[in-house]
C-alpha cells in the first residue's frame, strides 16, 4: 500500500477566555475561537507491522524524545481502544515552532489519528478515535478536523464548523519556548475559582471579514498577561504588530509565545511580515491566511 500523507496545520486561538478552574479535576475551563493556517507540519504514514517515528525538518531539534512524541502517544491510545489496529512508520517533517502556543504537537497527533483512521476505514467521529484524541491532549480534539470552531471546557467540547472568511494574518514566534503549565500557574486560579471578565462575544456562523474583526476585537486571551511573566518578549512582538498599518487585532495565541495580527487585507499583512522580519531576523515571522 502507498504511504498516506496529511498536513498538520498550526492552530491559532483567536480568542481565549478562561472561565475558571474546575473543582473536580482541577482543569481550567476555557472558551476559545480557533482557526487554522494553511501550512504547517507534514506527516506521512507508511503501513507496516512496527510502530515507529522519524522526525526531520527545520524545527525538529527541540521536538524531544521520539517515544514521548504525541504522534506515538496518539497511535498507542487508538490501538488500546481499537484492537487489531493497523499502523506503521510515521515520518514527521517539523516546520512549526515547538512549545509555541499554536498546537504544533497536538496538530501532529491529530494528523496521526486521521491517517490511522483512513488506513483502518474508521470515521473521525468513531468513539475510539475521539477517545484517543481526548486522551492524547486537550488541543487534539479540535485539531482532528482542522476547521474554525469554538472550543470549550478543557478542550473536550467542540462546536460546529464556522464558515469564517479567510483572515489575512501575520504570525510571530520570538524564539522563546513557553511551557503551558507555568503560564496557568501564573494565572493563579485556585480550584473552584471563577475568572472575572466580560463573556465571550457570539460569533456568527458565516461572518464577513469586517464583522468578524469587529466581533473579536474586544475579546481577549486571558493567558497573555501571565505569559508575560514567563516570556516578556511577547509584549514586544504584540507591539510590533499593533504598530503595523492595517492591523486590526493583535494578541497572543494559546499559552504563547506565538502572537498573531489580523489585517484588513493580504497586502498589508505581507508588508508587515517583511518589515518585522527585517527588524527581527531571529524571529519566526509568517504571513498567512487563517480559516
Amino acid at each position: 500500500m502507498q504511504p498516506l500523507v496529511t498536513r498538520a496545520p498550526a492552530k491559532i486561538n483567536l480568542t481565549l477566555h478562561v472561565l475558571g478552574r474546575r473543582a473536580g479535576d482541577g482543569y481550567h475551563e476555557l472558551e476559545s475561537l480557533v482557526a487554522f493556517t494553511g501550512a504547517g507540519d507534514t506527516l506521512t504514514l507508511t503501513p507496516g507491522p512496527e510502530l515507529a517515528l522519524t522526525v526531520s525538518g527545520p524545527t525538529s531539534g527541540p521536538a524531544g524524545p521520539l517515544d514521548d512524541n504525541l504522534v506515538m502517544q496518539a497511535a498507542r491510545h487508538l490501538a488500546a481502544g481499537y484492537p487489531g489496529l493497523r499502523w506503521g512508520r510515521f515520518d514527521l517533517v517539523k516546520r512549526l515552532p515547538v512549545a509555541a502556543g499554536i498546537g504544533g504537537g497536538s496538530s501532529d497527533a491529530a494528523a496521526a489519528l486521521r491517517l490511522l483512521a483512513r488506513l483502518n476505514g474508521l470515521d473521525l467521529s468513531d468513539p475510539a478515535v475521539v477517545a484517543a484524541a481526548r486522551a492524547t491532549g486537550a488541543d487534539v480534539p479540535v485539531c482532528l478536523e482542522p476547521q474554525a470552531r469554538m472550543m470549550r471546557g478543557a478542550g473536550e467540547a467542540i462546536g460546529p464548523v464556522l464558515r469564517l472568511p479567510p483572515l489575512p494574518a501575520v504570525l510571530i514566534n520570538p524564539g522563546v519556548p513557553v511551557a503551558t503549565a507555568p503560564v496557568f500557574r501564573a494565572l493563579g486560579l485556585a480550584s473552584g475559582e471563577r475568572h472575572p471578565g466580560a463573556p465571550h462575544p457570539l460569533v456568527a456562523p458565516e461572518p464577513t471579514l469586517g464583522a468578524l474583526l469587529d466581533t473579536i476585537a474586544p475579546a481577549r486571551n486571558d493567558l497573555e498577561s501571565p505569559a508575560l511573566t514567563v516570556a516578556p518578549v511577547v509584549a514586544t512582538a504584540v507591539a510590533a504588530l499593533r504598530a503595523s498599518p492595517g492591523c486590526r487585532v493583535a494578541r497572543m495565541s494559546g499559552s504563547g509565545a506565538t502572537v498573531f495580527g489580523l489585517f484588513v487585507d493580504r497586502a498589508s499583512a505581507s508588508a508587515a511580515a517583511r518589515r518585522i522580519a527585517a527588524l527581527h531576523p531571529d524571529w519566526w515571522v509568517k504571513a498567512s491566511l487563517l480559516r
